[in-house]
């Protein structure tokens, strides 16, 4: 990427954060650009000033290391180690950072950031990870099968961000209420004692709760209230993802381009044929379909993917 795309990054990164930290005032948080220092490296002078100070047999004792060395070790991603190391290294000494947290896939590198510090001679330094959100496979939770879940509303929407968390699978529900609400132990226990469809509602809790930290309550109860029209006949289709369309008369496989369905006609035909797209919850099985006035009842048209992704269609 180039430094303009980097820095129009991390002032979505500041907006994003600025919902949990405070960036105003003498004692704000700061957000700072590691490119400032590692971009005008000498390779030689950083060789051998810290690449001297780290041994290869501790570095590939660490986990993170163990797993790539199986499927190959490039030299960058060995070199990793030393700049994330430095960067903490320029923190303690530019602002006076004693403490780098992370998740617990960073403990090497943190780990190498305090050696380092500690070996230039102050022992002042610190590291603590916290545990990561994952599935009960095992697997990162937010990568999805249609891409990863983001926190920017032009990417995932408050209504898709709001159905992924109604929609975890019953084992992750209490890891999720634990790691990203501040609802107090003994409701999430409460929430979360059933085994049976009662654990729905641990998961609207979630899903709300959720919601609303990254998007704000009004957007939480606008996609609140769009999942209950849908799902359960209450509530409001005014809030589920729209799209408005030029005129009625349109193939079923635009459609599902223009809403984000699929990518290309061809995949889109893939779902067709594979049972999964309905269109007013009449599945569709003609991939060269026409929609029409008729389907557009009151103005619109919901099209469905899977069980569980609506979008209406306005003309």
């Amino acid at each position: 990427m180039s430094r303009e795309e980097i820095n129009h990054n991390v002032e979505c990164f500041k907006t994003q954060m600025a919902k949990f930290l405070n960036f105003e005032g003498e004692n704000g948080a700061i957000i700072v650009n590691n490119a400032d220092w590692l971009l005008n490296l000498n390779f030689v002078d950083f060789m051998r000033d810290i690449g001297s100070l780290f041994s290869v047999n501790k570095m590939l004792s660490a986990e993170c290391y163990k797993q790539r060395m199986e499927k190959g070790l490039t030299f960058f991603e060995l070199g990793y180690m030393l700049m994330q190391s430095y960067d903490f290294l320029k923190l303690y000494e530019k602002y006076g950072c004693k403490l780098q947290m992370g998740g617990n896939d960073q403990w090497s590198n943190i780990l190498g950031g305090v050696d380092l510090i500690r070996r230039i001679g102050h022992s002042d330094s610190f590291g603590l990870t916290f545990k990561l959100l994952t599935t009960k496979e095992g697997k990162k939770m937010g990568k999805t099968e249609k891409g990863a879940l983001w926190l920017d509303a032009s990417k995932t929407s408050p209504y898709e961000f709001y159905q992924y968390w109604r929609n975890i699978a019953d084992v992750d529900v209490k890891n999720v209420l634990s790691l990203l609400t501040f609802l107090p132990m003994e409701e999430v226990d409460r929430l979360t004692s059933f085994q049976d469809e009662r654990i729905n509602e641990a998961k609207k809790v979630a899903a709300f709760e959720i919601t609303k930290l990254i998007h704000g309550e009004e957007e939480a109860k606008k996609a609140e209230e769009a999942s209950n029209a849908l799902f359960e006949g209450t509530g409001s289709l005014e809030n589920m993802p729209t799209t408005k369309i030029e005129s009625a008369n349109i193939s079923i496989l635009d459609a599902m381009i223009t809403v984000g369905f699929a990518p290309s006609k061809g995949q889109a035909r893939t779902l067709i044929i594979q049972g999964g797209i309905s269109l007013n919850d009449e599945k569709v099985t003609d991939v060269n379909y026409m929609l029409s006035a008729d389907d557009f009842k009151e103005g619109y048209a919901i099209l469905k993917k899977g069980k569980k992704v609506f979008h209406k269609v306005e003309i």
